[in-house]
């Protein structure tokens, strides 16, 4: 990082991943790009303002080291950017985020925001509890964040006139009217690409980040550089487990439910390719697409890939995103997708039974062979990170052995599976309230791995009984003997070699009495 004097705002990224990870973390978690602080440094720059981001993950940064960067650079604003590539992660890393700013509030005057998932579901809550924290933004903050930074101050009668910011004035929290998202029309010009030239580097753009295990096909050498970008924002479906829409919140309930906001936006064409072509000229080659829903829309995915295709020629690139398992059926547009570079796509089958899977995404997941899915895809070459989820309303034990049985029939070359957790932002965090579960109390409790995690117990299975059952499954599908055996015809015996040292490492947990 540049030494830039007299900042307009300094977007922070902190890190949660010891506790978030636990073990993981040293080796086997992957170290994500800030996708949100690009977007919101590029498109605050590109209408005048002078920004910088301070990636402390990436960099690994002390607390220390941070506060000397921030005052080497006097921003006027220091926004905490707490979001993350997975569904909880904006919950999860709220705990490095105020861990940082509590220390720098005995430091610098300098007022801190935060803009994330966590406190825009919960702006009143993170207000009262964090006293370390001057405002939060309310929804995505593009617009809120521009008129902030025209502020000539950021006194209580100016932040008043700010929409989409919740602030403390005399120990009263004050809301302030909702803010616009950026609409379709406008994303090309409002939020205008990535920033990726203000992200710390060793040795070559990008280094400092790296992929997934499985994305680098368990290589340790593909992991990095590595990239992550989206092509449209938000979800058009309302999964009562989810809670990506809460950036597109426009009312001022005191707790949001991101079901309420299903909507999608969309870059063009031309504008995404612009920004892989950033990254291919930068030397990157394994990228992720970040879009919960990239093989939805014809429309904007069928040219995207095609464009890809021509810059694939080689087959050098390593690209994975997401679909749902409803909308991956036709082989043709599949030979597309693998043409382009997508090698892995993460489909969400969450469960074996149909009747869960209906229960949590409200009737609007098509019934679909998951059996002949999975070999259309397989077919074209194809990896799949399947994800499940333990402990959906309705599971049961024979519920979730079933899903799990599924998943050793699938083999699949990725498997990742959770505990169903109600997390901030979703309707299944508003109705555990309402219904007097318990939740967890710690920031680190939402995390999937953490020691402290505490996923919703359902009517016959209890919090401590689902973690159990994932954490068994886990190690039980890494060392199944057929699942090992696709590992090293597809990617070798070095790749057989780093799945099973990965899982000698031992998550501990709380609720298991470890």
């Amino acid at each position: 990082m540049e030494k830039r004097d007299n900042l307009d705002c300094l977007f922070l990224v902190t890190k949660s991943s010891k506790k978030t990870y636990q073990k993981l973390s040293h080796t086997y978690s992957a170290i994500e790009p800030p996708t949100w602080a690009l977007l919101l440094a590029e498109s605050t720059r590109s209408v005048g303002f002078k920004v910088d981001i301070l990636d402390a993950n990436a960099e690994n940064l002390s607390v220390e080291e941070i506060l000397k960067r921030i005052k080497d650079n006097s921003p006027k604003l220091i926004c905490l950017v707490v979001y993350g590539q997975n569904v909880n992660a904006g919950t999860t890393n709220m705990s490095g985020a105020i861990h940082t700013s509590e220390y720098l509030k005995k430091f610098i005057s300098t007022p801190i925001s935060i803009i994330g998932s966590h406190v825009q579901a919960l702006p009143i809550e993170t207000l009262k509890k964090e006293k370390s924290i001057d405002f939060v933004f309310t929804n995505e903050g593009v617009y809120s964040l521009r008129n902030l930074l025209k502020l000539t101050d950021f006194s209580s009668n100016n932040l008043a006139k700010i929409k989409g910011i919740a602030f403390r004035n005399q120990n009263k929290i004050i809301i302030n009217a909702p803010e616009k998202i950026v609409p379709n029309e406008k994303m090309d010009i409002d939020l205008p690409g990535y920033a990726w030239d203000l992200l710390p580097f060793k040795k070559k753009p990008l280094d400092l980040y790296r992929a997934p295990m499985w994305h680098a096909e368990y290589d340790f050498e593909k992991r990095t550089p590595y990239a992550s970008l989206q092509t449209s924002l938000g979800c058009q479906f309302g999964c009562n487990f989810c809670m990506i829409n809460i950036l597109n919140r426009n009312d001022n309930d005191e707790i949001g439910v991101a079901s309420n906001y299903s909507k999608m936006r969309f870059w063009s064409t031309n504008f995404i390719i612009k920004e892989f072509d950033k990254l291919i000229k930068m030397g990157v080659r394994t990228i992720r697409i970040v879009d919960e829903m990239f093989l939805l829309n014809p429309k904007y995915y069928i040219p995207l890939c095609e464009k890809l295709a021509e810059r694939n020629k080689d087959d050098s690139l390593r690209i994975w995103s997401y679909s749902r398992i409803d909308t991956v059926k036709r082989p043709e547009i599949l030979k597309l997708v693998r043409r382009a570079g997508i090698k892995w796509l993460a489909l969400g089958i969450e469960s074996g039974e149909r009747s869960v899977r209906l229960e949590v995404d409200k009737g609007k997941f098509e019934d679909v062979d998951v059996r002949k899915v999975i070999k259309k895809v397989h077919e074209a070459d194809i990896n799949v990170m399947a994800n499940y989820i333990f402990g959906l309303p309705g599971d049961t034990k024979e519920t979730v052995k079933k899903t799990f049985d599924l998943s050793l029939e699938l083999c699949t070359a990725g498997w990742n599976t959770y505990g169903a957790m109600a997390l901030p932002g979703s309707y299944l965090y508003k109705k555990a309230l309402e219904e007097g579960n318990q939740l967890p109390d710690t920031y680190e409790g939402f995390s999937f791995h953490s020691y402290e995690t505490l996923p919703l117990p359902t009517e016959k299975l209890s919090a401590k009984e689902i973690i159990t059952l994932r954490d068994e499954a886990f190690n039980q599908y890494h060392n199944h003997k057929p699942f090992l055996n696709l590992i090293e015809k597809k990617f070798g015996k070095e790749a057989v070699k780093n799945i099973v040292e990965m899982t000698k490492i031992t998550l501990k947990r709380k609720i298991k009495g470890d």
